[in-house]
Formats: structure tokens, sequence, C-alpha cells
């Protein structure tokens, strides 16, 4: 049995890779922008992205930077805005979603930006011929690469 969150290699690539840094920096922001008829925000990619983040943080001591004009950043913030532009033609940008890990005076952006279904089925194609090798639940494509 498989189970994937998101089908897109780029995606789980950005969550393995701010999963990897967050550690190593203060604060974390993971912010998305999808078209207006996106039914659920924030989507699960940003919240297991928080997730994962948030385990690799606390796993690794890192404790958040002391700033006293906002709430405690121990578990990453995740934003979900609207696309302003809905009416974009079928090239534009679709879905962006990010990853903010902040330093002291130094910002690491990792970005992913999908434009077209299409940039799913590398993934879905990946998993068709991995499923069989692995018996029993597997959860997240990260497994298969």
């Amino acid at each position: 049995i498989f189970i994937a969150p998101n089908f897109s290699i780029g995606a789980v690539l950005m969550m393995k890779l701010s999963t990897e840094v967050a550690p190593y920096l203060p604060d974390v922001e993971i912010i998305e922008l999808h078209h207006n008829n996106k039914l659920d925000a924030p989507s699960g990619t940003a919240i297991m992205t928080a997730d994962k983040i948030e385990a690799a943080r606390k796993a690794a001591g890192a404790k958040t930077a002391p700033d006293k004009t906002h709430e405690s950043l121990d578990a990453p913030r995740c934003l979900c805005r609207r696309d302003p532009y809905p009416q974009r033609p079928p090239a534009g940008l679709r879905r962006t979603s990010a990853s903010l890990i902040w330093g002291y005076g130094e910002l690491l952006t990792i970005r992913h930006d999908s434009m077209d279904r299409k940039s799913f089925m590398p993934g879905v194609v990946l998993a068709v011929k991995k499923v069989s090798s692995r018996p029993g639940l597997t959860f997240g494509l990260e497994n298969y690469l």
C-alpha cells in the first residue's frame, strides 16, 4: 500500500531540503500561493512540511531566535495565500510552495512552483514502479527517491 500527500518530485525535494536545513537557522515560515478554487488551505503538503521541519528541529534541539515583537515560533508558521491573479494563462504559475528559513541577518528560500498537473506524473510513474518492492504501508514519495 502506498499513500502520498504529494506526487510532485520537486515538492517532495523542497520538503526534504527544508527539513535538512531548518535545524541550523532559527526561524521558519512556509508560504503557499494557490489559485482561488483550491479547497484545502493550508494544503496537506504545507502541513506535512511544517510537521517534518518541527520534528527535525526538535530532534536537533534547535531553538528559535528570541524576538519580543511576535509570539514564539517554536513550530513553523504555515501561511496560505490565494492567487491574486486567478485568470493567468495556462502556462502561468498555478501553485507555489516555499519554505523561508531565517538566520541572523540571512534568509534561505527553498521554493517549488508547479505550473501544470503534468508535474505530478513523474512521481506517479515512480510510485507505480516501486510500490510492489516494499511490503506493507509506505507513506510519502520521498521513500521511493
